[in-house]
């Protein structure tokens, strides 16, 4: 395979040169890049077939080479320090990464693994990767049994947690089971106008239709929510400076 590196540090892209020179590998390296602009050129004029990708580059970002080269079709697997946000985005996606600095046995597993990986669904795979990587407050992107789905936080009346999973009802009707607990969301949601008024439910606060004194409330759709005694007060705030009262 043809492979191009795109690494902003140069002792990073000669040690992982080094790397694949002393294991047995058809991978030939055919350039090294330090930028998106320089590796977009290179890419145009080399057609790789493998693309060793840093997130962060000096001039913007991985995902940001791989818009500009699109129309290419070549594998890729990445390379990043250790950051939360973006080991995130790339497992959700399913991307090969290398974390540095690159261990030779890692090495070995990613190049066997991508070798096997059909063009086509690791572009897939690198669509989800990069919604996670630029995902706002306003969308979610949920990993279900068969799919990605981008959820419009707008659209979402509520959410419920049941045994470890977490449904998402949406105004048009829709709804969708994640396998992970409601509190993994918790924090994203709170960003946008949600509130937990019991430990099995989020709600929207902009869909609360009223909310009477028994503990009850009553969303625009007709749905019920319970609130917990214990969380009455701080509910009952958030709602009260929601509508400017």
């Amino acid at each position: 395979m043809r492979a191009l590196l795109v690494e902003d540090k140069e002792y990073i892209r000669k040690g992982l040169l080094h790397l694949l020179q002393s294991i047995e590998t058809d991978v030939e390296v055919i350039g090294e890049c330090g930028s998106v602009k320089d590796a977009v050129v290179v890419a145009n004029t080399c057609k790789p077939q493998l693309v060793f990708l840093d997130i962060n580059l000096s001039d913007g970002t991985g995902f940001d080479f791989l818009d500009q080269t699109e129309h290419l079709d070549f594998k890729v697997i990445f390379i990043t320090a250790y950051e939360e946000y973006a080991i995130k985005a790339l497992k959700i996606g399913a991307v090969d990464y290398l974390l540095k600095p690159v261990d030779i046995e890692e090495l070995k597993l990613a190049l066997a693994k991508v070798r096997t990986l059909p063009v086509k669904e690791q572009k897939q795979q690198l669509k989800t990767a990069k919604q996670i990587w630029y995902q706002n407050d306003s969308t979610l992107v949920l990993s279900l049994s068969d799919s990605f789905q981008v959820i419009d936080l707008q659209e979402l009346l509520y959410c419920e947690s049941d045994k470890g999973y977490t449904s998402f009802h949406l105004a048009n009707g829709k709804k969708y089971i994640a396998s992970k607990p409601l509190k993994e969301y918790e924090e994203h949601l709170e960003k946008v106008n949600f509130t937990r008024p019991h430990q099995s439910f989020m709600v929207n606060l902009k869909f609360i239709d009223k909310y009477d004194r028994s503990g009850t409330i009553h969303l625009k759709d007709g749905k019920k929510i319970p609130v917990s005694s214990r969380k009455k007060e701080a509910f009952l705030t958030t709602f009260l400076k929601y509508n400017g009262l």
